[in-house]
């Protein structure tokens, strides 16, 4: 865990959530917000804010704060609008008429991916192996059980391991498909790296053992394993995929381990 971050509210009727993150992910507490400018050894700072769990860049200040929102913005708009079962993810997972795998989203980052695989019918179990992200992810999952129109969809469809490691899944919770989706460097002359992606890849460094991850993945999974890259990165661990999905800027390579069950009736 970084040593440059704490834990503060921004109103005082946030501190006792505020505390209670504090305990949970093992972080120190500063109290009010404010108090931010006397710690000069902090660059980053999860705020509670109304309710809602915030990552800020202290030195940073422009980028804004970092939340996970399955309510409201793009990621709402994505679920109701974008494609339903038929998006380059969807077929990559292998989703069709009458199945709908168990994924394991075993770098789910923010939940996007995972939160859009759930809304199609799959149920997902997130892994998340940086705490602040898990943190930020968890609120995120717990805010959104609160809400009429997706709430039951959370409940029902995502769950939130504490687990990071591919290899600590048991058997009895095989996944039929594992998704991988690790951090890349981007170029050099690429255009400027998203907001989140700039303060992860600051506050944790670069996943340089992305390659690491393939192996265990394919000894686990039960059908296939899913891997997001963007289009001009080699395969993961230089493994030569069954098939690609190109897009613009991404791909999605797929390993099949077996083939999916054919849809019944």
């Amino acid at each position: 865990m970084p040593q440059n971050i704490a834990v503060a509210y921004v109103h005082p009727t946030d501190a006792a959530q505020a505390k209670r993150i504090a305990n949970k992910w093992k972080l120190p507490y500063i109290g009010d917000r404010q108090a931010a400018s006397k710690h000069s050894d902090l660059t980053f700072l999860l705020q509670v804010n109304d309710q809602c769990l915030e990552l800020c860049k202290l030195d940073e200040p422009k980028l804004g704060a970092i939340k996970v929102d399955f309510v409201d913005g793009a990621v709402a708009h994505r679920r109701k609008f974008g494609g339903g079962r038929g998006q380059d993810i969807a077929k990559a997972i292998g989703l069709k008429h009458g199945f709908s795998p168990h994924v394991l989203d075993a770098t789910a980052g923010l939940g996007r991916d995972g939160f859009l695989l759930a809304g199609l019918g799959c149920k997902v179990t997130l892994m998340e192996r940086m705490p602040i992200v898990a943190a930020l992810l968890e609120d995120g999952l717990e805010r959104g059980k609160l809400n009429s129109e997706i709430g039951q969809l959370i409940t029902n469809n995502l769950t939130l391991i504490k687990s990071s490691l591919i290899g600590d899944i048991e058997l009895a919770q095989q996944p039929d498909v594992i998704y991988l989706d690790p951090m890349y460097p981007h170029r050099e002359k690429s255009a400027l790296v998203k907001k989140e992606m700039r303060v992860f890849q600051s506050l944790v460094g670069e996943d340089l053992d992305a390659d690491d991850l393939l192996a265990p993945a394919l000894a686990l999974a039960k059908y296939r394993v899913v891997v997001k890259r963007p289009s001009y990165a080699p395969p993961l661990a230089d493994k030569k995929p069954s098939t690609s999905i190109k897009m613009k800027k991404n791909r999605f390579d797929v390993y099949v381990n077996l083939a999916i069950p054919k849809a019944k009736g």
